[in-house]
């Protein structure tokens, strides 16, 4: 990356250690606020950047590594606080958490995952103090700290990246990036940017290599847009997603699991359709409890119509034993296809080591599940390869780049259309539902190919390879969503390297200019 060679040194030096104003943090803390507005359903992205950009500046100004923290910490942890509020429908409606603890515990939650910000700018301040140079601070530092802290978020204590930055630009001149350096590239570009903004504030004038920096990082992801990574593969096939809108708290209850088979048995058999597709656990018992004949019945009605089935199920594989599934049934294929999911969702799909006191505080079915392997294989529709992730796992872009790149190395079926079968009506009527959909958009940008969506109560969508939702059901209503889909082929840059290349380019950069701080200063 290219940094400014003459730059001004911050105002303030390591020996003034004035310690940060209470207006500052207070700034930040709205600041991390707002920015939740430059997400779906709102899409405010030029937001987000001056949010960023505020951060940065006091950032620069900082003579203490401990203020930098603070800065860090306070905007992550109000930042998620916003944007993740609706974990407490989750745990308080339905999981019958009583109200004060589920806050309590999104606000444990939020301060925690803020900790890794608040702990990068810590380390950047190190270096920063060191160089002294506030262009190289903002630019350089500041960003690549930044974007390491949501990389970070995105494996600790299994991963929970919602949110991070690069997802806001699902639709602005950034997205172009997407498809090569992925969501965490996309959020590295926008920190720059926001880092000139920054010192242009600091400086108190024009720079024009700010201003250079601004205009290469907008222009050069408007122009990625027009690249055309991938090619059509194959036909058009015609698709039918369902959306049962069934309420969470009746989707499990005794008395009404008989009507949701009933429900799904008749939305299924409406229609033929290259490919039919139900949301997950759209079969709310375990494969071994069904009534008898039922899944029977199903792929009946598949191999007669000459459809392809994919129905979400809990399937036991033994006693005790049962996983997060997908079973498919298709009129080309004699033997059932099944796909289970195997990134899972801490205390609502896995008991994490010492937390069964918390969990059995909730009244949360099916919450200790198995786990599928990573690398299962796509299902045949027609002349396209379906790759089902359930719910939570299409946040992890690099783990669905993985599996296209090892069907690619290994002379496999290659994916040419991915498919997200959810069920977030746990969340309620909140902004869970399109910041999701705004996860699978940036998927579809990283791998150039299109993601159906398959949910219970919203966002049911169609969306193309180049991020464009094509086809949507309102949420909260019954109904099927019928559109015709074209797969794709090839591969993106992301797909072949992953994040590799921005995560090891940032750690090189921090660490070069950490080298170069240690050295002495030349006097005279």
């Amino acid at each position: 990356m290219f940094l400014p060679a003459a730059d001004t040194p911050s105002h303030l030096s390591t020996a003034e250690s004035q310690p940060l104003s209470r207006i500052s943090l207070l700034l930040c803390m709205i600041a991390g606020g707002l920015s939740v507005l430059s997400f779906a359903p709102f899409g405010w992205w030029p937001l987000q950047i001056a949010a960023l950009a505020l951060l940065i500046f006091y950032f620069i100004r900082v003579a203490r590594p401990r203020d930098a923290f603070l800065l860090g910490w306070t905007f992550a942890s109000v930042f998620l606080m916003a944007g993740t509020h609706w974990l407490v429908v989750s745990l308080h409606t339905y999981g019958g958490l009583p109200a004060w603890l589920a806050v309590l515990a999104i606000m444990l939650l939020s301060a925690s995952l803020g900790l890794l910000y608040g702990l990068a700018l810590w380390l950047g301040a190190h270096i920063a103090l060191r160089i002294n140079r506030a262009g190289i601070t903002a630019l350089a530092i500041a960003p690549a700290c930044w974007m390491l802290a949501d990389w970070t978020r995105s494996w600790i204590f299994t991963g929970f990246s919602w949110l991070a930055t690069g997802y806001a630009h699902t639709t602005s001149p950034l997205a172009g990036y997407a498809a090569v350096i992925g969501v965490y590239g996309v959020g590295w570009i926008c920190a720059v940017i926001a880092g000139c903004i920054a010192w242009m504030i600091h400086a108190r004038h024009l720079h024009r290599t700010s201003i250079a920096y601004i205009v290469l990082c907008m222009g050069v992801g408007s122009a990625l847009t027009t690249i055309q990574w991938t090619e059509a593969n194959g036909s058009l096939i015609r698709v039918r997603l369902l959306q049962g809108n069934i309420p969470q708290q009746m989707k499990f209850d005794a008395d009404h699991v008989l009507q949701s088979l009933a429900l799904y048995r008749d939305m299924i058999t409406e229609a033929p359709a290259d490919l039919i597709a139900t949301p997950e656990t759209a079969v709310p018992l375990l494969s071994t409890q069904l009534p008898e004949g039922y899944l029977e019945n199903l792929a009946h009605f598949a191999w007669e119509s000459n459809s392809t089935l994919l129905v979400g199920i809990p399937w036991s594989t033994g006693p005790g034993i049962y996983l997060n599934s997908v079973t498919g049934y298709s009129f080309g294929q004699a033997r059932p296809y099944r796909y289970d999911k195997h990134h899972l969702v801490p205390f609502g799909e896995f008991i994490p080591p010492g937390a069964r006191w918390f969990v059995d505080m909730m009244h949360i079915p099916l919450g200790d599940f198995g786990r599928g392997d990573l690398y299962q294989p796509p299902i045949d529709v027609r002349d396209q390869w379906v790759l089902p992730n359930i719910c939570y796992e299409d946040l992890f872009g690099e783990e669905i780049a993985a599996q296209i790149a090892a069907a690619v190395d290994r002379h496999s079926p290659v994916p040419s259309i991915l498919l997200n079968v959810s069920n977030i009506a746990w969340f309620g009527d909140t902004i869970a539902l399109p910041q999701h959909l705004q996860i699978s958009q940036m998927r579809t940008l990283e791998s150039g190919r299109p993601m159906l969506r398959a949910t219970n109560t919203g966002a049911t969508a169609v969306i193309n390879g180049k991020g464009q939702i094509t086809a949507q059901l309102p949420a909260w209503t019954r109904g099927t969503l019928q559109a015709d889909v074209q797969g794709m082929k090839g591969m993106t840059p992301y797909l072949r390297l992953g994040n590799l290349p921005v995560i090891t380019l940032a750690s090189l950069l921090l660490l070069g200019l950490w080298w170069i701080g240690r050295q002495p200063r030349k006097s005279g």
